[in-house]
């Protein structure tokens, strides 16, 4: 099975009620947090198909770095926002966010509520494939390249450069790994 029709398999697994969901790295890291008031499933599509997501629109997010959905489903939209202020700062004090901005991290729950699913969209093979530093740190360097010059020629915004922040300390991170597994 394709990459593309092993995504659309996974993702037919995703809850469609309203609420938060993160989407995990190669690694499971959390890279961005979000909300939906249309069903969860429909808009994780919509970011790992390009159709019409402003992180992917502004090139902040590089799909192919995401392996994992982390879904956070509510049953009242007046849940969402303390939720997803809550998700946000707690991923975001791991490791920066790849958000199109800066959620609000104004009142938070008590504890991080965990997942009520976790759904893998690229299979184990091709996990590990895209893990190996020598794949990884090009591809995450061409992107930030290309943010870089999005950045620079189209638009100067304080959500890009704080994604540019965020791409240059797991670029970092990589190249770590990459000069480690060189002298193995």
């Amino acid at each position: 099975m394709g990459p593309i029709a092993y995504r659309r398999k996974a993702l037919a697994n995703l809850t469609t009620q309203i609420g938060c969901y993160a989407l995990g790295d190669l690694d499971g890291a959390p890279l961005y947090v979000g909300q939906s008031v249309d069903g969860i499933r429909t808009r994780v599509a919509r970011h790992l198909t390009s159709a019409r997501s402003d992180i992917i629109a502004n090139r902040q997010l590089d799909v192919w770095e995401v392996a994992y959905v982390y879904a956070f489903p509510v049953m009242a939209r007046d849940e969402i926002p303390i939720l997803e202020a809550t998700l946000y700062q707690a991923f975001n004090s791991e490791s920066p966010l790849i958000n199109g901005k800066r959620i609000n991290q104004g009142e938070v729950l008590k504890a991080t509520p965990k997942p009520s699913q976790t759904i893998q969209v690229i299979s184990d093979e091709e996990r590990q494939e895209r893990l190996n530093p020598d794949v990884r740190l090009p591809r995450q360097a061409d992107h930030y390249a290309r943010l870089l010059d999005h950045y620079l020629v189209v638009k100067k915004n304080d959500q890009i450069e704080y994604a540019l922040k965020a791409h240059f300390q797991r670029m970092t991170k990589y190249h770590e790994l990459l000069l480690v597994s060189s002298k193995v």
